[in-house]
């Protein structure tokens, strides 16, 4: 994904960046429901209405109304050369000083093989300080800030958000409520009732498997489901004890857990799968 340089003071480390996390949403197509035909977007001109091919195409900033100054790929680059193929360490900093809402997107770092010790140093420097490394790096022709961590004896980058990008609480209504120690007792009975280890494996989108077995029935024309009556939410007052009460004894029941067969994980793996290759297809067709 990108190829530069890691900076930490005047040790130079050269690095590869890759994705941590993909995507993987069911990708649905917009058809025209008369003979379900693919629709497409054009690349028009709006000064004679005319598609224009790709190669054709170029950036513009529009410097007042209706003109325009065109930058290419290496102008992108010679803005400034240094940031478009360095990620320099700024300084160090405490994970617990850094809002959560700030972190977005997980990345791995991967050493040049000649980098391997001075890589390595890092690494162990993260771990032993429980310190992150604040960094400024250029991806996509912008600007990003970022957080490397030391995780499994790898360094993970985490793009981060801007301060100025975050939004304000402040408009939000929040009303002033008393809580009592009783209800506040109770509320932390049911936690205590409901904490257990998180193991990320457990999770995944249940969602999409239902989506994709319907997906299925559809094909093989099977009857579907019938809908049932949405949950509306209750404006009703209801005691909060109550509610605590009955959570707590809900709670305490031995959960059903929904265990698929291996037929049909690899019945919805398969049509996952396909879904997800046909869209990429199409996407390089459309390059």
């Amino acid at each position: 994904m990108w190829n530069g340089s890691l900076t930490f003071g005047l040790i130079n480390i050269p690095i590869r960046v890759y994705a941590a996390s993909e995507e993987r949403a069911i990708q649905f197509h917009m058809l025209h429901k008369k003979d379900l035909s693919p629709i497409r977007f054009k690349r028009v001109s709006q000064q004679d209405e005319k598609e224009v091919p790709y190669s054709e195409i170029v950036k513009g900033y529009e410097y007042s109304k209706g003109e325009y100054v065109v930058v290419d790929e290496d102008e992108f680059k010679k803005a400034n050369q240094k940031r478009t193929s360095t990620m320099e360490i700024q300084h160090f900093a405490e994970v617990s000083e850094i809002d959560i809402i700030f972190f977005e997107k997980p990345y791995y770092l991967e050493p040049d093989k000649k980098a391997g010790k001075a890589y390595r140093l890092l690494v162990e420097a993260l771990k032993k300080s429980q310190k992150v490394a604040i960094v400024n790096y250029v991806f996509h022709n912008k600007e990003h800030l970022g957080a490397i961590f030391s995780e499994n004896d790898i360094l993970m980058l985490v793009q981060m958000r801007y301060h100025a990008e975050i939004r304000s609480a402040s408009s939000l209504t929040i009303p002033e409520e008393q809580i009592s120690p009783k209800e506040l007792k109770m509320a932390l009975d049911l936690v205590d009732q409901l904490t257990a280890p998180f193991e990320a494996e457990k999770y995944r989108d249940l969602y999409a498997d239902e989506l994709l077995n319907l997906i299925d029935k559809k094909l093989k024309g099977k009857k579907l489901p019938t809908r049932s009556d949405e949950i509306k939410p209750s404006h009703k007052a209801q005691d909060l004890m109550e509610l605590l009460q009955a959570s707590m004894k809900d709670s305490a029941k031995p959960k059903k857990e929904t265990v698929k067969s291996d037929k049909t994980k690899t019945k919805i793996h398969k049509l996952y799968s396909e879904t997800k290759s046909k869209s990429a297809k199409k996407a390089k067709e459309a390059q």
